[in-house]
């Protein structure tokens, strides 16, 4: 069993409250028990919502609104489904604030890219479970 972004499963959890599964995400559910999670709502907040990127260590929405806290709790709470379930790999969306694996959005809201994890994929990666993006689906199979 592997944690999974529950939006590449096309639950509808997207900041917009729309879904928007991923082919290969999709095609390893078929092999693999993969298991939804949403830190962001697992953190508190709802859907739709405000899209949110980092920015000097914290978490912004695009309205300004500082959501550090939301972030930082559906972490934590992610990780305690991990330990639970002793899941050790996990397959998040690139480019978020809370999943983002090596690539997130800039703070900026200009769809511009940097170096950097999300919230959720930093704190799973400190506790030795193993994160891999959409993107890189290949290398779990």
């Amino acid at each position: 069993m592997k944690l999974c972004s529950a939006c590449l499963l096309g639950i509808k959890c997207r900041y917009d409250g729309k879904k928007k599964p991923h082919k290969a995400v999709i095609e390893l559910s078929k092999k693999v028990t993969l298991f939804p999670v949403c830190p962001e709502q697992l953190g508190g907040l709802s859907t739709p919502r405000d899209p949110s990127e980092r920015k000097r260590g914290k978490v912004f929405s695009k309205s300004d609104r500082d959501v550090t806290k939301n972030f930082k709790r559906g972490a934590d709470e992610t990780l305690k489904i991990a330990k639970i379930l002793g899941i050790k790999e996990a397959v998040f969306k690139q480019r978020s604030a809370a999943c983002g694996c090596g690539w997130i959005y800039d703070g900026s809201f200009s769809g511009r890219v940097i170096e950097g994890n999300g919230v959720t994929t930093e704190l799973l990666r400190k506790n030795g479970i193993k994160v891999i993006s959409e993107e890189e689906i290949g290398r779990l199979c």
